[in-house]
């Protein structure tokens, strides 16, 4: 019988053989001419990353608000010596700054179009999760990717996290026995939301340009330095407006779902339903003085695939210790035991013998933010390298975003739908399959392909 430190170091050794990659020394040449586009706390994450593998040169930023434009240059310069041209609108800086690469670290509604725009441009891209808004967007940036013949990367930089691949290769192995089920969750704590006052947007931030092809809703956030009030949509707090996100499935869950596509190998859902509401937030409130989010404190949604159920449940409340184990992650229900693939604590595998030892890795992760960015922008390095599709290629991703976005898509309309996967329709629903889309705010125009 393997031992449990043989069995753990083995199974490392073979998921990093086959999903992560070498670091690589500089490329011959010139450094990649990198752009950033969302200078807020996760681009400069990514651009972070960039700038310390040492293959790339920071040209230009580009934000809508001076707050955090300005702070970024300023960091960039003192981390590279870059010395980093300072943009507002996007478009411009594509087309006077011509970069190699883009990262597109922007709130979720700007993704599509900001990626599109970028490999139309000549350039490759690193985009964060979820890829876009609805799902139509999604098949028009994988086509966008495919036709321009550029490198996409995703930032569910969990697919390169050590644990999470011998956590993939233990699962595939056959060591947990046939899946018959799979719970994703997260959960944290919150309450009661209390409306906040809609005011004036500060001078150095173009709030016409941030809303750009979704809604224009008033403005809650602080007028002057950024001192955010708890739930404004300015800066973090927009994954909870649904005009602008889908909530904690958009946002978390998308994730687990791609845990549970590259771990099973599955590509999607065949039956979707999903319930919750905000029983703890309370109704959402929006008029000309004041305004609350919109999206569900707790939302519980179960997909029906070809061999084994998924649930995915969230609450932003009751956040203790009640619930053994970590607040996030995915439980594997199998013949042979149960497996939690989790996130700070790594993963666990409880077996269905009692007789037999339960197994466990320990994560190894990132700072800041306990993430493994580091790792899949290398991946993303090398595959323009080698022009090979990357670990987190864009269409793998936009499978796993629309688990995600049918999940908020059901609880909508209120009933469960059918989904043609490799039609990306659903069936028999003429009011269900005009969720698939939405109308863009003038100028935007909604992206097609």
């Amino acid at each position: 019988m393997i031992s449990r430190r043989g069995f753990i170091q083995s199974s490392v050794a073979a998921g990093m053989a086959n999903y992560a990659l070498p670091i690589l020394g500089e490329p011959a040449g010139e450094k990649h001419r990198t752009a950033l586009i969302g200078a807020g706390w996760w681009g400069m994450n990514i651009l972070g990353e960039a700038m310390a593998s040492g293959q790339c040169q920071v040209v230009a930023l580009c934000d809508v608000d001076e707050r955090q434009l300005n702070p970024a240059t300023d960091k960039v310069n003192q981390l590279s010596g870059d010395s980093p041209r300072k943009y507002r609108d996007y478009r411009e800086l594509l087309d006077k700054e011509k970069p190699a690469i883009v990262i597109v670290g922007t709130p979720d509604h700007w993704h599509p179009l900001i990626m599109i725009a970028a490999v139309k441009a000549g350039a490759h891209v690193y985009v964060e999760k979820p890829i876009g808004h609805t799902i139509q967007e999604g098949r028009a940036m994988v086509n966008a990717a495919r036709a321009a013949g550029k490198v996409v990367q995703v930032g569910t930089h969990r697919r390169v996290s050590p644990h999470n691949v011998s956590g993939r290769e233990f699962i595939r192995s056959g060591r947990l026995g046939k899946i018959g089920m799979v719970r994703a969750f997260v959960h944290y704590g919150g309450g009661p939301e209390t409306p906040l006052k809609n005011v004036e947007p500060p001078k150095s931030l173009d709030w016409n340009l941030w809303c750009g092809p979704a809604p224009l809703r008033p403005y809650n956030g602080d007028a002057g330095e950024i001192k955010v009030p708890r739930g404004a949509i300015h800066t973090r707090g927009f994954r909870n407006y649904l005009d602008y996100a889908n909530g904690t499935l958009g946002d978390w869950g998308i994730h687990w779902m791609d845990q549970i596509l590259w771990i099973t190998g599955e590509k999607w859902p065949r039956k979707v339903s999903s319930y919750g509401g905000r029983a703890i937030k309370g109704p959402a409130i929006l008029t000309k003085e004041e305004q609350t989010s919109d999206a569900p404190d707790h939302q519980v949604a179960i997909y029906d695939f070809e061999n084994f159920t998924v649930s995915w449940e969230h609450r932003q409340f009751a956040a203790n210790n009640a619930e053994k184990g970590e607040n996030v992650g995915c439980y594997f229900y199998g013949t042979e035991g149960t497996f939690h693939m989790g996130w700070q604590k790594g993963w666990t595998f409880y077996p269905a013998d009692a007789k037999k030892p339960v197994l466990q890795e320990e994560a190894k992760l990132n700072s800041p933010d306990a993430q493994n960015i580091k790792e899949l922008w290398q991946d993303f390095l090398d595959a323009i390298k080698t022009g090979r599709r990357p670990i987190s290629d864009i269409e793998e991703i936009h499978r796993s975003t629309n688990v995600s976005l049918l999940g908020m898509l059901a609880l909508k309309l209120g009933r469960s739908v059918q989904w043609d996967g490799a039609k990306e329709v659903i069936v028999g629903d003429a009011e269900a399959n005009k969720l698939l889309r939405r109308a863009y705010r003038g100028p935007w125009e909604y992206p097609t392909g």
